[in-house]
């Protein structure tokens, strides 16, 4: 069984230098770890200066009758799902597409949550990253991490969770959706959404001369700087407009990207 002092060692051999870093984790894919995500959060705040993770809450979104065009969405599809939408609120669970280890953080002593009703980010040691987000730039906190030398750590996952290449994609002037969250007196609209994500470990080659990678039970951690991969995915699009697109027929958020004017 895997213990605290596991990933720690395995943290500290990746040299990270002390710096914050953004991670997204899949706990069951690295086997038994006693005392569960509370004991990979204990590790990865020893090791770093702070860190941010997603804590999306799909649940809030609702889908119109009428909307912009080209903007990866069926109108009027999702009428039982906005039935079922919930309002935003602070204590909101992250969805579980996000991974328990972010929901945990949430609860960490000292963590911050940010007040975006779909793309919030919750962190410790970050508070000054996270109070940049806004409605219009949902990804400032990446920036902040940027500027400061941070990391991407991927924890028993790869590049198709890596929020970090949205923020990327946003410098090379891909073009965002929109989407629309339910609050609690109103519903508002939140530019800045993502394109989608399954086509980016296409970002991969790009990146493996600056990747750490170290093996921790039955999975690894991957340490990837922030700067470098930025520059790799904001290269790959400029030169490639449709880089970074998964190829599944059915993508609507592909598709609307294809449609533009290369």
């Amino acid at each position: 069984m895997l213990t605290r002092e596991h990933f720690t060692s395995a943290l500290e051999s990746l040299k990270l230098g002390k710096k914050p870093a953004i991670a997204h984790a899949s706990l069951k894919s690295f086997g038994a770890v006693k005392g569960g995500a509370e004991t990979v959060l204990d590790a990865l705040l020893a090791c770093l200066s702070g860190l941010m993770m997603p804590a999306f809450t799909y649940k809030t979104m609702v889908t119109p009758e009428v909307g912009p065009p080209n903007n990866g969405l069926v109108y009027g599809s999702q009428r039982d799902l906005n039935l079922m939408a919930v309002p935003f609120r602070y204590t909101m669970s992250v969805d579980p597409l996000i991974g328990m280890t972010s929901d945990v953080l949430r609860h960490y002593p000292g963590a911050m949550r940010t007040a975006h009703p779909i793309l919030s980010f919750a962190g410790v040691n970050v508070n000054d990253g996270l109070v940049l987000q806004t409605i219009y730039n949902p990804f400032a906190p990446i920036g902040w991490l940027a500027d400061r030398d941070g990391w991407v750590l991927l924890l028993g996952v790869d590049h198709t969770v890596n929020t970090s290449i949205h923020y990327a994609e946003k410098l090379a002037g891909r073009r965002p959706l929109l989407r629309w969250a339910l609050t609690w007196n109103r519903i508002v609209e939140c530019p800045g959404f993502p394109n989608c994500s399954d086509g980016f470990e296409a970002i991969r080659p790009d990146v493996k001369h600056v990747t750490r990678r170290v093996r921790v039970g039955e999975s690894f951690i991957e340490a990837i700087p922030l700067h470098p991969l930025l520059q790799a995915v904001e290269t790959s699009i400029k030169k490639n407009p449709l880089a970074l697109l998964c190829q599944r027929e059915e993508c609507e958020r592909c598709d609307a990207i294809r449609s533009l004017p290369v």
